[in-house]
């Protein structure tokens, strides 16, 4: 037993030195990390790279970085190597910081802040477009071996409200790691570009990416300032057509149903038609007017009954009535 209890506080020594060192000191101090930078690498598309300071202490604890988007919008996550990338909006510019955290079970411990910067784009105010709007359809394609449908896709904007009358638009879309001008283009009154088809392009219809639309400019008398906007597929108006036989399928289903319904309609109102005007009966050849009388002798008696017969029309109901005088 003695023996036991030796090995016992020996092991929880152990545990307590061992947590001891993993665990965050006081008397640590982390510093931020070093050679921040931002790099567009794409539409609406940044790369975030930094390095861990050289001169932060090196113990067995497994330091983290905290990442904190500013501007466009207001973004924080927390990662453990050294580089980010994030899909945003650009023609506001874009903002970020980092810092070095060491994060225990009771406490956080944390370095200062390190940022950096992307200007918004130059160029004029109230030139860039507004209203941009972007809608895919999908069709089935019998002509490509990569895949047995294909995407296009079709954007609309309005000219900014202080353009000069010689600006010319000019759309491009990301998807995934693949970037495409706009060849087809509706124009204006003053013909400058405010709509863009692409026939065919290389979005995946249940992809999850973002699809990213940026629309720039040029003109002779004024900065023309571009625009981007970030679309998911889910939620533009993807309306993905199906194969042709399953069409064809669906039509010849609705044409049954419809004929059906036709009929039984027919049906119904025919048999109601028929209760509600039955068809009049021909008139007997010895009634003349509305009223006949007919004398009849009764054997032993020196009375005459009449008999009077009696037609009331009334519309869509025939009634008769019986009367003896």
């Amino acid at each position: 037993m003695i023996i036991v209890a030796h090995v016992l506080l020996i092991l929880l020594g152990a545990t307590e030195i061992l947590q001891a060192d993993l665990l965050p000191d006081e008397k640590i101090s982390l510093l931020p990390p070093v050679n921040f930078t931002i790099k567009v690498t794409g539409l609406a598309q940044v790369l975030l790279q930094w390095k861990p300071n050289p001169d932060q202490e090196q113990r067995n604890v497994n330091l983290e970085y905290q990442v904190k988007i500013n501007t466009p919008k207001e973004d924080d996550y927390e990662t453990r190597i050294t580089e980010s990338k994030c899909v945003t909006i650009l023609h506001k510019g874009f903002s970020a910081s980092v810092r070095t955290i060491l994060q225990s079970d009771h406490s956080l411990l944390a370095s200062s802040w390190v940022s950096a910067e992307l200007h918004a784009p130059p160029g004029s105010p109230g030139t860039s477009i507004v209203n941009l709007t972007c809608t895919t359809n999908t069709t089935e394609d019998n002509y490509s071996r990569l895949r047995s449908y294909q995407v296009s896709l079709h954007c609309t904007w309005l000219v900014g409200t202080d353009a000069p009358e010689d600006t010319q638009y000019f759309l491009y879309y990301r998807y995934g790691s693949w970037t495409e001008e706009c060849q087809e283009y509706s124009k204006d009154t003053l013909g400058r570009n405010i709509a863009c088809w692409f026939p065919r392009t290389f979005i995946l219809s249940k992809g999850r990416d973002w699809l990213a639309v940026l629309v720039n400019g040029s003109s002779k008398h004024s900065a023309i300032k571009p625009f981007d906007q970030l679309f998911a597929l889910h939620a533009i108006g993807n309306d993905e057509h199906k194969p042709l036989r399953e069409w064809f399928l669906i039509v010849i289903m609705a044409t049954i149903c419809f004929i059906l319904l036709i009929l039984s309609l027919i049906c119904k109102i025919c048999h109601l038609w028929i209760k509600l005007f039955p068809p009049i009966p021909a008139p007997k050849s010895n009634i003349k007017d509305l009223f006949v009388t007919t004398n009849y002798e009764k054997a032993g008696s020196s009375e005459t009954e009449i008999e009077v017969i009696c037609y009331i029309e009334k519309i869509g109901v025939e009634t008769l009535e019986d009367s003896v005088f």
